[in-house]
């Protein structure tokens, strides 16, 4: 079709019934995608040591790749968020605070400044007020809409490649485009979430693994591990600001309400107000780190608009990559 293929390891394609590019297998995609997998493997082992989820990412992406023409395509369209995610990943092995002092307490009187609330005649964080007047039923709640951080995105996602795949790479590269504006921020402005302070004051530690903090009480409700096993494998513990968690939901909501879900936009708007909400409720941000997040969404968001209208390569990288998974 005389196309630029984005991905070097897939220039053989051949045109299906349907008029679509259709990757055919051969003894050199084989191995390139095995060169990919093991490469991956021994750059990870070096940079942040073994870890069976690389083992677990790996499996995944050749079982989709190889299985079916349509599982492969798939896997080929949510390689956008592989890549996110092994960048997110590699954060571990070049720690923040190595780069920029950690803004603790700081950024601590400066949220009290702003949004302190006088509580007994003492003037305190948001997260410390809410820490001071949790309730189960809040605690039960707030952990619900936190477990939705990742899988309303990627099901979001996942409901895009199957009805719209413009509006998949669109919302995926938004997504990810969020996350690198981040992680500058992240290295530039290296901040200790509020139950650093909590837990440690505010002298500095390299911690290397995260905390629970408030959700502590959503695990001891149920009995589970839930988020402790998310935040022991956390990439930076002093990565508050900006608050990506607070982020994700507003690119959810932009691309429900550009691609007109009705009423559920009205569930996703519902999420995101609880998100942001349990942010601050489980001592996980500040309220200014949710705002930073809300604004970096706004800004990656607006930027990406920008490129694909004015870069003619992206518009063509985008188009091909299209063709590949439709």
């Amino acid at each position: 079709m005389g196309q630029n293929i984005p991905f070097g390891f897939l220039k053989k394609i051949s045109v299906n019934s349907t008029g679509h590019n259709s990757i055919t297998i051969n003894t050199k995609t084989v191995l390139i995608v095995s060169l990919l997998s093991l490469g991956y493997l021994v750059i990870s082992y070096f940079l942040i040591g073994y870890n069976s989820s690389e083992l677990f990412l790996i499996a995944i992406f050749n079982s989709l790749f190889y299985l079916s023409v349509i599982t492969r395509k798939f896997i080929l369209g949510f390689s956008i968020f592989i890549v996110y995610w092994i960048i997110f990943d590699y954060m571990k092995a070049f720690p923040n605070y190595n780069f920029n002092p950690v803004h603790i307490g700081d950024l601590y009187n400066f949220e009290k400044h702003l949004f302190g609330i006088l509580d007994n005649g003492t003037l305190l964080t948001p997260n410390e007020y809410w820490r001071l007047h949790a309730t189960t039923f809040i605690d039960v709640i707030t952990g619900l809409f936190y477990l939705c951080w990742i899988p309303v995105p990627l099901g979001f996602a996942a409901f895009l490649f199957f009805k719209n795949k413009r509006q998949f790479l669109y919302f995926s590269l938004t997504f990810v485009l969020v996350n690198l504006l981040g992680f500058v921020i992240y290295y530039t402005y290296p901040a200790a979430p509020p139950w650093y302070i909590q837990y440690h004051g505010f002298a500095f530690t390299p911690l290397k693994a995260g905390n629970t903090a408030g959700l502590a009480k959503f695990d001891a409700y149920f009995h589970a591990g839930i988020f402790k096993s998310i935040y022991t494998k956390g990439s930076n513990v002093f990565a508050a600001m900006p608050s990506l968690h607070s982020s994700y939901p507003v690119i959810v909501v932009y691309y429900g309400i550009k691609n007109r879900l009705g009423i559920v936009n009205a569930i996703f708007v519902i999420v995101m107000l609880g998100i942001w909400f349990t942010a601050v409720y489980a001592s996980h941000h500040y309220v200014l780190d949710v705002l930073a997040g809300i604004t970096t969404a706004i800004i990656g968001i607006s930027l990406f608009n920008l490129l694909i209208s004015r870069i003619k390569w992206l518009q063509r990288f985008i188009n091909n990559y299209e063709q590949i998974i439709l």
